[in-house]
């Protein structure tokens, strides 16, 4: 289900959320879907337990899931349109990422050409879907 990069320079527990978060906004995951347990989950990554509640804390904290004590974590229903403070945080982190990116000498073309390739890329995932 999930796939992690052990040598990558980004933590363990940004990589689920961000692994989780794709799939909730794919579709893969469905709303109200219970998510596997910290417990199995763990146990299935080979990863702490504590990396794993780390990742669900976050998730919820940012509306992505919901937990109910002793049955486990959901996929919330409301993710399906993000609301305006969510929208608000994505354009602060791409206009942040841009700017980073020129400043380290990417092109607007450079910038146009990786924009047009993450699209098509999403739209290649969604039509396999």
């Amino acid at each position: 289900m999930f796939e992690l990069d052990v040598r990558s320079r980004k933590a363990i527990y940004e990589q689920l959320v961000d692994k989780v978060k794709e799939m909730i906004v794919y579709g893969i995951l469905k709303p109200d879907e219970q998510l596997p347990s910290v417990r199995a989950l763990s146990t299935q990554l080979t990863v702490n337990p504590n990396t794993i509640q780390k990742a669900y804390r976050e998730l919820e904290r940012e509306g992505y899931i919901y937990s109910i004590p002793g049955k486990g974590s959901f996929v919330s229903s409301s993710v399906e349109h993000p609301n305006e403070a969510m929208k608000d945080e994505i354009r602060e982190s791409m206009v942040k990422l841009i700017a980073e990116a020129s400043y380290s000498g990417l092109t607007k073309a450079e910038l146009t050409l990786l924009f047009e390739e993450a699209m098509a890329r999403i739209e290649r995932e969604v039509s396999h879907d």
